[in-house]
C-alpha cells in the first residue's frame, strides 16, 4: 500500500492507501521507498517533544499530525499563537529537516480544515468571525465525518455545498439525518465544542490486510485471519497488554465496512484465543460475499497480569496456551520463521495480500 506520496505523484492520481501496483500503473516513473518506522518514530517523538514545549495540551492524530491548544500561552512565549507556530515550523525545517503545514483556528474542526488549505508548507488562519463565509463555498465533503457514501446521499437530496447546509434549519437536518444532521448544522457554521485532549494510551491493538483480488472463500480467509491474530498477539505481548474485546473487520468489494465484536470472559494476549473468537465471527459473515480487506483487533485493554488464567474446564485450551508460549520462546531465540503453523504457512504462501 502507498503510505504517503509526494505532490508530483498526486498529479498522476496516486493517493495514500492506494495499492502499490495501481500506483505504479498510474505513475510508472515513481520512485518507491520502503517505510522506515524506526526513523519515523524517532523523528515523530522529537517533534512531539517540541510540541509539548509549546503547550501541555497536545492531542496526536497520527505520527505526523496533532492538535495543539495554545490558549493562554502568549505570556509564556511572549508571542501570539500565530507567531509561536510560525517559529515552530521554521525551526522544524532548519533543525529537523522536514516541512509542515499549520491551521490556526478557534476550534478543532476549523484548525484541521485550515491545515489542509495551502499544503505543502502552508499556514492558514480561519477566524471565528469569518468561518461561516469561508465554509460556504466548500463542498460538503470537506466536513469531518462526511464520507463518499453520505456525500452521495446529500447529493441526491440536492445538497452539494456547506453553504446550502447553512440555510437549512437544524431541526430539519436532524429529522432528515438523525444525530449526524445535528453535527452538520454545527460544523457547517464553524461550531465545534470538542476540546483538545492530551495523549492517552492505545485503545486497541489491531492488524489488517488488503487483497489484490477480492476473496469470498472462508477456507482462504481463515489462514489469513490466523496470521493477523498472531501479529496482534505479538504486539500485545511485547507491550505487556491484554484485552477482553475482539473485533473482526471486513470490507466488501463494494467498499462497505463490516465489523463484528465479541467480549471475552477474561482478558487475553494469546493468538489462539484471539483467532478462535475472530474465526467464529468470520464463519457467520463468509456467506459468499467477496471481501477486499480483513482485520482483527483487541480492545478493552488492560495490563497482562490478569490475562489468560488457567482454564480448569477446557484442558485442550490450556495445552494450546503452553504450546503457544513455547513457540514464542523459540521465535524469540531463533527468529519468527523458526516455527510456523501449517495454517499460517498457507496464508504466507501466496494470498496476494498486503499486511499492515
Amino acid at each position: 500500500m502507498v503510505s504517503t506520496c509526494c505532490y508530483i505523484a498526486r498529479i498522476y492520481g496516486v493517493r495514500s492507501a492506494m495499492p502499490m501496483f495501481k500506483a505504479l500503473e498510474a505513475c510508472p516513473d515513481a520512485v518507491v521507498l520502503r517505510p522506515d518506522m524506526e526513523k519515523y518514530g524517532k523523528v515523530g517523538r522529537a517533534i512531539r517533544e517540541r510540541m509539548l514545549a509549546l503547550t501541555p495540551l497536545v492531542e496526536p492524530l497520527s505520527i505526523d499530525e496533532a492538535f495543539l491548544d495554545l490558549t493562554g500561552t502568549e505570556r509564556l512565549h511572549k508571542a501570539t499563537p500565530a507567531e509561536t507556530l510560525a517559529k515552530f515550523i521554521r525551526d522544524l525545517e532548519s533543525d529537523v529537516g522536514i516541512t509542515a503545514s499549520v491551521g490556526l483556528a478557534p476550534n478543532k474542526f476549523l484548525a484541521k480544515l485550515a491545515s489542509d488549505l495551502e499544503k505543502p508548507r502552508g499556514f492558514s488562519v480561519i477566524g471565528a468571525g469569518e468561518a461561516r463565509s469561508v465554509l460556504a463555498g466548500m463542498p460538503v465533503g470537506r466536513i469531518w465525518g462526511v464520507g463518499k457514501v453520505f456525500q452521495t446521499k446529500l447529493d441526491r437530496d440536492g445538497i452539494r455545498t456547506i453553504g446550502q447546509l447553512q440555510t437549512i434549519d437544524k431541526a430539519d437536518l436532524a429529522r432528515r439525518y438523525g444525530s449526524i444532521g445535528l453535527r452538520l448544522a454545527s460544523l457547517s457554521v464553524g461550531e465545534d465544542n470538542r476540546v483538545v485532549s492530551p495523549e492517552r494510551g492505545a485503545k486497541s491493538v489491531s492488524s489488517e490486510t488488503t487483497f489484490r483480488t477480492d476473496i469470498s472463500s472462508f477456507e482462504t480467509l481463515r489462514p489469513i485471519l490466523r496470521d493477523l491474530s498472531e501479529k496482534v498477539s505479538a504486539r500485545l505481548k511485547k507491550s505487556g497488554l491484554s484485552g477482553r474485546g475482539v473485533t473482526l473487520k471486513l470490507k466488501t468489494a463494494e467498499f462497505r465496512t463490516v465489523t463484528r465484536a465479541r467480549h471475552l470472559a477474561d482478558p487475553t494476549q494469546l493468538a489462539d484465543r484471539i483467532y478462535s473468537a475472530g474465526v467464529s465471527l468470520l464463519e457467520k459473515e463468509a456467506d459468499g460475499r467477496r471481501f477486499r480487506l480483513i482485520g482483527i483487533g483487541v480492545s478493552d485493554l488492560e495490563t497482562a497480569e490478569q490475562a489468560d488464567p488457567q482454564d480448569l474446564v477446557d484442558q485442550s485450551a490450556e495445552r494450546r496456551k503452553h504450546a503457544e508460549l513455547a513457540i514464542d520462546r523459540l521465535r524469540d531465540k531463533f527468529g519468527k520463521s523458526a516455527v510456523e503453523l501449517g495454517l499460517t504457512h498457507v496464508a504466507k504462501r501466496g494470498d496476494g495480500s498486503r499486511r499492515s
